[in-house]
């Protein structure tokens, strides 16, 4: 019996992970548009309907994408009219960028 005791906890020990990572996973956004608006410390994104959202800079903010002439790689490389994708948690106040990547012109 304990055999299957140790069993039954381990099962529901990975079970209660598995949620967990679901529940942590479920916080991640993204929002995509175009650089209205760039600073050292934050940018603002607009979307194709209009809708702006501000996001933070941190010091963990990771910045790709884009080709060619619009590839970019750090936080200073952005510019406004880049098509960006922005990940951020749901539940930061005030939005933190932790990803932006540069997405390629439309047409391309």
């Amino acid at each position: 019996m304990a055999g299957r005791s140790m069993v039954a906890r381990g099962l529901a020990l990975a079970l209660f992970a598995m949620a967990m990572a679901d529940v942590a996973a479920a916080d991640d956004r993204e929002f995509a548009g175009k650089i209205d608006r760039v600073t050292q410390d934050a940018l603002i994104v607009e979307s194709r309907m209009g809708d702006k959202l501000r996001f933070e800079r941190t010091e963990e903010t990771a910045v790709s994408g884009g080709s060619g002439e619009s590839r970019r790689a750090s936080w200073a490389d952005l510019e406004p009219g880049d098509r960006v994708s922005v990940r951020w948690k749901l539940t930061d106040e005030p939005r933190k960028a932790y990803e932006v990547i540069v997405l390629s012109p439309r047409g391309d």
